[in-house]
């Protein structure tokens, strides 16, 4: 069974930082691309990133491109989504998910609060 769990969400201050994390199990994670998805309050799934399944390839939602890093450890099986210089907009729940599934294949999520 394939079992993707979300970690490292909180409440900070604009222009804060979090590193998210998703751990995988029940399928070979390093055969995989995976991504980043979130849902704002009130609003539809957004991609945010994506990276290859050797981690040569990364990208990004123009909104997060600079401010937000992908990547991974295969020997972990552990996706992460270090996240700098939030912004009130980046508020919403982050998920992980296979890159070729549907946003339903995503796990529980993790929240990220953004404000002063």
């Amino acid at each position: 069974e394939v079992q993707l769990v979300e970690s490292g969400g909180g409440s900070v201050q604009p222009g804060g930082s979090l590193r998210l994390s998703c751990a995988a199990s029940g399928f070979t994670f390093s055969n995989y691309g995976m991504s980043w998805i979130r849902q704002a309050p009130g609003k539809g799934f957004e991609w945010v990133s994506s990276i290859s399944s050797g981690a040569a390839v990364t990208s990004y939602a123009d909104s997060v491109k600079g401010r937000f890093t992908i990547s991974r450890d295969n020997a972990k099986n552990t996706l992460y989504l270090q996240m700098s210089t939030l912004k009130p907009e980046d508020t919403a729940g982050y998920y992980c998910k296979k890159a070729s599934e549907s946003y339903s294949a995503r796990g529980q999520g993790t929240q990220v609060t953004v404000s002063a």
